[in-house]
């Protein structure tokens, strides 16, 4: 394996023709990733896949002048050192600023090809095409946000706004609120049972942190495993299951910390029960909260869940305190359209 200083010239522009070639490739995978949940954003990463295959062009006419029409077969993975992109356009329903991130950290990478590129040519239009495409590259963010300016309308803007929105929930708040609901109702029962059939702190506490870790560990494989992301947009299956896990463990032992009271205290276990039971009631308002805030579910319903509300699709309003433990409204409202 070669390193990027040990390429001939012809070697460095056959290598910058697939480069181009894959970059404009890696933008059509995110426009086409992008179409339907952003399609102003999908028409910018068209565009910029276009200029990538008109750089790729200038690219092929210079090397047929100097070096013929047969290419040697070289790519980035053959270079010792070269720039790798990661392969996340494989992954489905990325997030949009992961996507730009990423475009951005390919146009430096490819901006300082060219440079060293253009050091190791001794030909005048090889070095000043090098020169001109590491500039262009440069100029791609400002590029970008002429595109961005022209293509994404005020309206347009605020529909994938709203977007953005609702993918937040279904792929972070959805699950850690899950998460949050089970840890902090399910290991009541097993807490509180060990709490009067013992009246001993350290052993509560440690049913308590039992009963916390397993639900974590059993809500984050059942989070993680029950759906891949690829079809509904939720999102990397392991970052929820990680997010679920975590918050269904902190959710039980939020009242099982009040435990750790020596029992050698006065009246210690009605302290640490009294403590757990106020613990209890934050718990039970971080969840009423963070569905108010998150899915427009008026206070004293979120608060007090007796009935079953609706989802209304037109007004984007989560009123199904069912979408909670799994059913994904938002994703069924999306595909009715």
């Amino acid at each position: 394996m070669k390193s990027l200083s040990q390429l001939t010239e012809r070697e460095v522009l056959a290598l910058a023709i697939s480069s181009e070639e894959e970059d404009s490739r890696i933008y059509m995978a995110f426009a086409e990733d992008l179409a339907e949940r952003y399609p102003a954003s999908a028409s910018v990463f068209e565009r910029m896949a276009e200029e990538e295959e008109g750089h790729r062009h200038r690219l092929l006419e210079q090397y047929q002048q100097r070096f013929g029409s047969k290419l040697p077969p070289i790519r980035r993975e053959d270079v010792k050192g070269f720039l790798r992109r990661r392969p996340i356009w494989l992954t489905r329903n990325l997030p949009l600023d992961t996507i730009r991130k990423e475009a951005e950290n390919m146009e430096f990478q490819a901006a300082r090809f060219y440079d060293k590129a253009a050091e190791r040519t001794t030909d005048v239009g090889v070095r000043t095409l090098f020169g001109d495409l590491a500039a262009a590259e440069r100029g791609h963010e400002s590029r970008a946000a002429e595109l961005e300016k022209k293509l994404l309308t005020p309206s347009a803007r605020t529909e994938e706004e709203k977007t953005q929105r609702r993918m937040f929930v279904l792929q972070y708040v959805q699950p850690g609120l899950a998460g949050l609901m089970d840890g902090s109702v399910s290991t009541l029962a097993p807490l509180f049972a060990a709490a009067f059939a013992t009246h001993n702190n350290s052993k509560t506490f440690v049913v308590g942190l039992a009963a916390a870790v397993g639900a974590g560990i059993s809500m984050g494989f059942a989070e993680a495993l029950s759906d891949d992301g690829s079809l509904t947009g939720r999102g990397s299956p392991w970052i929820r299951g990680t997010i679920c896990g975590l918050m269904t463990a902190l959710g039980g032992l939020g009242h099982t910390m009040p435990y750790l009271v020596p029992d050698t205290w006065d009246n210690a276990f009605w302290i640490a029960t009294s403590i757990a039971g106020v613990v209890v009631f934050f718990e039970l308002w971080a969840i009423a909260f963070v569905r108010h805030k998150y899915m427009s579910t008026p206070f004293t319903q979120a608060a007090v869940p007796n009935r079953a509300w609706r989802f209304d699709c037109t007004r984007g309003r989560y009123l199904d305190w069912r979408f909670l433990t799994g059913m994904n409204k938002l994703n069924a409202c999306d595909q009715s359209r």
